[in-house]
């Protein structure tokens, strides 16, 4: 009888990936971002939240390979006088938690939506799916716009930034739970007339009992598929929310904030403080892509080599 871990090194799936050398690469590199960004309290040169690490004499120091740079500083400082790269390490990391609560906030919401859609059908399907093509209608990011603008009125700009990465985690998870929402139900459709369903059924289980324990698990695949990919569009969403002033407070560095407060500077020669924050992300983003596309390759069953 073969192992679990036995199955794995023998699957199509761990082949598949040893193979592909752009997936390898994008792992290893993907593995790095989150190492950093989790570790950024141990590993960064300054805290760029402590005030008392901040000296406003040293800002605009351009990168150490420049004139007038300091091995103090490798890739220069903002112009509060931050370390950047501390800063771009603590806004990664910023980034990472509110990208990841985004989508765990839109999986929750579209899979028990798509599920109920999916499984029960007639008038329940019509009026959730109804609900998912209104907010298809606007952009996400129009709708994440609106509510963020709602949330700082309601909450007051103060008392926004103290409690931004918690709401910007909640405006972005509840403006784009319809993707999740709508592929759900088109796997729950093709599942729930299956013999296992069926014989769920006859045996008198409940209809939570079938959805959840025996059609969802058959339907993981494409969430795992596209859960990737949301992951690197609520980054992007963060990053452009805060580029706009609706999203984390300069003082609170994320990815976008960075963008946003140095990109007054960028003609003025200081273009490191909006340069290398946005190579950052759009290195994070393609990395996170690139494996979306090779899981959706590798899962897709008409892919599939046995």
């Amino acid at each position: 009888m073969k192992t679990k871990l036995q199955q794995f090194k023998e699957s199509y799936f761990l082949y598949s990936f040893r193979r592909d050398m752009v997936a390898m690469a994008s792992f290893v590199v993907l593995v790095f971002f989150l190492l950093i960004a989790f570790a950024a309290p141990w590993i960064s040169p300054m805290n760029p939240y402590d005030s008392a690490n901040i000296d406003i004499m040293n800002s605009e120091i351009p990168p150490m390979w420049m004139d007038g740079g300091s091995k103090e500083f490798p890739l220069g400082t903002d112009n509060q006088g931050r370390d950047m790269l501390s800063t771009m390490f603590y806004g990664l990391r910023t980034s990472i938690i509110i990208g990841l609560g985004a989508v765990a906030i839109q999986a929750s919401i579209g899979i028990v939506l798509g599920l109920m859609a999916g499984y029960l059908g007639g008038k329940t399907d019509a009026v959730l799916m109804r609900l998912a093509d209104i907010q298809f209608s606007f952009p996400y990011l129009m709708v994440a716009i609106f509510m963020s603008a709602i949330f700082q009125v309601v909450f007051g700009a103060g008392s926004f930034e103290q409690l931004a990465i918690p709401l910007l985690t909640i405006i972005i998870g509840l403006s784009n739970w319809p993707m999740f929402a709508r592929t759900i139900r088109a796997s729950v459709m093709g599942e729930k007339n299956k013999e296992y369903v069926e014989a769920a059924r006859v045996i008198g289980l409940p209809q939570r009992i079938i959805m959840f324990r025996h059609i969802l698990p058959n339907a993981l695949t494409s969430v795992m598929v596209i859960s990737t990919i949301q992951v690197a569009n609520a980054v992007m969403s963060e990053a452009a929310l805060s580029f706009l002033g609706l999203g984390m407070p300069v003082t609170k560095p994320s990815l976008g904030s960075l963008i946003r407060s140095g990109q007054e500077y960028f003609f003025s020669g200081s273009w490191w403080i909006t340069v290398l924050p946005g190579l950052w992300l759009v290195l994070f983003i393609l990395v996170i892509n690139l494996l979306g596309d090779w899981l959706r390759d590798v899962l897709n069953p008409k892919l599939y080599k046995g």
